[in-house]
């Protein structure tokens, strides 16, 4: 399949207010209201690669368009004479596995970051030789076969999973059908990942089943964990305690609202031989641990992974909230001299926000201690120098006296 797009491209143009500096300096978008859509660029179906030009026609980039999305236009190359066909796909794709071979021995980790390798929109986390793809953008909607031809021929993958869970897909006017590409699929996958065996479910769990973006936090509890008891708090599939567990932790409690993800978590337990010092609880995160708090219950290491309490600006402050009460309540749990691990995927609330409020909250829990490590992503999930959403994870790790 070669590119959709009829050579000379349509040529889309920022409003004469609007300056070019930005996307020269590299930043991937252009929004709806920087553009001149009239009634001709309105009709230019979604996923149609355009030419974005200054006022002055001047060149800046070969974009996706939708004329539907706020993110009306996602940059997919400066070159002007370039072709968006399969070739242009393979070779984004083996750049992006070049990296994670570098970084890691085994073949589970995210392949591509959207933006931050060149494929703006498109998440890819492989699982051997499985890959979940979510293609949040019109674009790579429309050019699935293509995708999926691409990265057999790149990584040999034999299974293909589109996950279509994301939020970013109903703003590109996307449908939400979660589908086998290609190959088969019939139960959990297992993935080696800090000495420990998880179990990821990757049709019908969170995300794509498993966030390879807390494996370098996951590794920093592990480091303090020799002798602990721990308290995984919104658990998922036990990331943080079952790397505990295998970096030394006596025992290991997961709590969850799912029942699912901790049934995997479980199964993950027991596959690493830990099952014996790992316990499951369901329930909702606030009320259980203000339960075991009643109860006088404590633990050397408490972690706090949840949700995204802020994943916009307009649920920032309640987002805030939620920071700061989790921290009080998991402050309480704390032993003396134990550590308290906060974790935030929020792009609304930026670390500085995010630490401000978690301090309080110990505060107000009646404990002080230091920081000894802040936490971000993992290196397959690098960071787009020009936008500050693919920085979106923090973990806070303190020592509490």
């Amino acid at each position: 399949m070669t590119d959709i797009s009829p050579n000379p491209r349509p040529q889309i143009r920022l409003r004469s207010n609007m300056s070019p500096k930005r996307l020269r300096y590299g930043f991937p978008w252009a929004y709806e209201n920087e553009l001149i859509l009239d009634r001709r660029s309105r009709k230019i179906p979604a996923g149609t690669v355009v030419e974005l030009q200054s006022y002055d026609k001047e060149h800046l980039a070969v974009c996706a368009f939708n004329p539907e999305s706020k993110i009306a236009c996602r940059v997919l190359d400066r070159a002007v004479s370039v072709e968006i066909d399969s070739n242009w796909l393979e070779n984004r794709l083996a750049a992006a596995l070049a990296l994670r071979e570098k970084l890691y021995d085994l073949p589970f980790y995210r392949l591509v970051h959207a933006e931050a390798d060149g494929l703006p929109g498109l998440i890819i986390d492989r699982f051997d030789d499985t890959l979940v793809v979510q293609p949040n953008a019109a674009w790579i909607e429309q050019r699935l076969d293509m995708l999926v031809a691409a990265l057999k021929t790149v990584t040999g993958a034999k299974t293909i999973i589109k996950n279509a869970s994301s939020r970013a897909r109903a703003l590109e006017g996307l449908d939400e059908e979660t589908v086998v590409l290609s190959g088969e699929i019939d139960a959990p996958l297992p993935v080696q990942m800090n000495g420990a065996t998880y179990l990821a479910d990757v049709m019908g769990g969170q995300k794509t089943g498993l966030y390879f973006d807390q494996r370098d936090n996951h590794a920093f509890v592990a480091r303090v964990a020799k002798g602990a008891s721990v308290l995984d708090v919104f658990s998922h599939v036990g990331g943080f305690s079952l790397a505990a567990l295998a970096g030394g932790a006596t025992s290991a409690l997961a709590v969850d609202g799912s029942q699912v993800a901790l049934d995997l978590a479980a199964q993950g337990a027991a596959a690493s031989g830990y099952e014996a010092q790992f316990d499951t609880r369901k329930g909702d995160a606030f009320a259980v641990m203000a339960e075991l708090a009643e109860a006088g219950e404590r633990f050397d290491i408490v972690v706090c992974d949840p949700p995204a309490f802020a994943p916009s600006k307009p649920t920032l402050e309640a987002g805030l909230r939620a920071y700061e009460r989790i921290a009080r309540l998991g402050a309480r749990l704390v032993a003396p001299s134990g550590y308290l691990v906060l974790c935030s995927c929020s792009h609304a609330a930026d670390l500085s926000r995010f630490r401000e409020v978690s301090l309080r909250g110990i505060g107000r829990a009646g404990r002080q201690g230091q920081v000894i490590h802040t936490g971000f992503a993992g290196p397959d999930h690098p960071v787009h120098p020009n936008l500050a959403e693919t920085a979106y994870l923090k973990a806070i790790f303190l020592r509490l006296t």
